[in-house]
């Protein structure tokens, strides 16, 4: 199983939001860049992310499942994009920040750290198992 992370503005959908879809989730849409869209690509059904609130908060919050696979984005009028659907798994007791990633010393490799504005990308297992632990998952 591959891990990834997925940024989400907070006001324009939450942690809180995506509890709300319940267990039938929701779709990750809205992706316009192509190494993004190659990691949504990548995932598999039942690959886990970390749900990050950027702009706002600026932290990991909770972790998803991937429900569905890599289909067309209709809110993409140019038909390049695509998406996956998600569904909440359970939130993290403690959010982990991006200052305390940056922080981590472990963590300097991490493409949070290096590509911040990169939308969805990929999480080693080493990073996973560091932020869960740090956020008490």
């Amino acid at each position: 199983m591959a891990h990834w992370l997925i940024k989400s503005e907070p006001n324009k959908w939450s942690w809180a939001d995506q509890v709300a879809a319940g267990a039938a989730g929701t779709f990750w849409n809205g992706v316009r860049n192509h190494t993004a869209k190659q990691y949504l690509m990548a995932m598999k059904l039942g690959d886990e992310a970390f749900f990050y609130h950027s702009n706002e908060g600026k932290e990991i919050v909770g972790i998803v499942e991937v429900i569905k696979l890599f289909y067309p984005d209709p809110s993409d009028a140019s038909g390049k994009f695509g998406m996956v659907d998600v569904r909440a798994v359970k939130p993290l007791k403690k959010p982990v920040s991006l200052v305390a990633i940056k922080a981590d010393p472990r963590l300097k490799d991490m493409v949070l750290v290096n590509n911040s504005r990169l939308s969805v990308q990929p999480v080693t297992d080493a990073e996973w198992k560091i932020i869960c632990k740090e956020g008490g998952a």
